[in-house]
């Protein structure tokens, strides 16, 4: 179920990216949107694949750490996720190019 996740947290979050890209250089409001929708998916494929890293994190072998970057990575990427859309929220003006 990870990869599932990852496969759909990912692109999600590249698409935010290039959406952000598209606005900054053209001002269309669509584009803000667009990415606005997208963070939305992102966040909660990458909540869901941290539910699976904190189970896997309570099964796993003590000695094992990879399931602990696993986990912290996913919550770095959702804590930035979380303050990308405190961005987002702003007026469509004020969004940029810090949304960048």
């Amino acid at each position: 179920m990870h990869a599932f996740f990852l496969a759909g947290m990912v692109p999600l979050f590249i698409g935010v990216l290039l959406n952000d890209y598209a606005y900054w250089s053209s001002y269309e409001l669509q584009w803000k949107n667009f990415a606005s929708w997208m963070l939305i998916g992102a966040l909660v494929f990458n909540g869901l694949a941290m539910l699976g890293s904190i189970l896997s994190l309570v099964r796993a072998d003590k000695r094992m750490g990879t399931p602990m970057a696993y986990f912290l990575l996913l919550m770095v990427t959702f804590v930035l996720g979380i303050l990308n859309s405190f961005i987002h929220a702003k007026d469509v003006w004020a969004s940029m190019p810090t949304g960048l």
